[in-house]
């Protein structure tokens, strides 16, 4: 077993980004710190290394402590990082209505005007009432 591997590598392997194309990207565009000094894809991490990654406006810090370069399963991930993160700053699951209403707001780009029925469940969704 390495000693070090890739930083894009190690964030997808533990699951932090779902593709290593997407992690790569975000170490490339400087989302990705390690050490606190930003990382490109081919920087290594070792044991005890300092990961920080900023999304959403958010970030989140993991310390390596242990090195995986082939992806594995979520139980085995969790063991990988200790998160550091603090508690203000994770992100706050959202309740299953906030998921239905946000998925159903979404419209198909040319689908055609709303439906009468369409528009009363937007306005009661933007909280606009009766017009």
């Amino acid at each position: 077993m390495a000693d070090q591997v890739r930083v894009d590598k190690w964030l997808w392997a533990v699951r932090i980004f779902k593709t290593r194309t997407s992690a790569g990207e975000a170490c490339s565009s400087g989302r990705v710190r390690v050490a606190g000094e930003p990382a490109k894809s081919a920087r290594r991490v070792s044991i005890g290394d300092e990961v920080s990654v900023r999304r959403k406006g958010l970030t989140s810090t993991w310390r390596v402590e242990r090195i995986v370069e082939k992806r594995v399963g979520a139980d085995i991930a969790v063991e990988c990082y200790t998160d550091l993160t603090p508690e203000d700053q994770r992100p706050q699951p959202r309740s299953r209505q906030e998921r239905i209403d946000a998925a159903w707001a979404e419209r198909v780009r040319g689908s055609g005007r709303p439906t009468k029925r369409d528009r009363r469940q937007i306005d009661k969704f933007l909280g606009r009432g009766d017009r």
